[in-house]
């Protein structure tokens, strides 16, 4: 399945619950979509998250149902890091 970076821009500082947490991905199940992870920027109002999904329609449509921002979507290949060369 593709993968795709999302960078996510928040007006107040992002805080998820369990609940909040459970919620996202019901939706995103129902979607088709799959959350990885995230990282999270030093003042809580910017994400960058790694998402398996069958197109960038099905991560928006993920995104209106959350309520959460999309703003770049970005399909990702290959997989590198520094021990790949060592």
């Amino acid at each position: 399945m593709p993968r795709y970076i999302i960078e996510r821009n928040f007006a107040e500082q992002l805080n998820l619950s369990k609940e909040g947490v459970e919620h996202i991905n019901l939706i995103n199940d129902q979607e088709g979509v799959k959350w990885i992870f995230s990282f999270l920027s030093a003042d809580r109002k910017k994400t960058y998250c790694l998402y398996e999904a069958p197109n960038t329609d099905a991560i928006l449509a993920a995104a209106r149902k959350n309520n959460v921002p999309a703003d770049m979507i970005i399909e990702v290949s290959e997989e590198i890091g520094p021990n790949m060369f060592a």
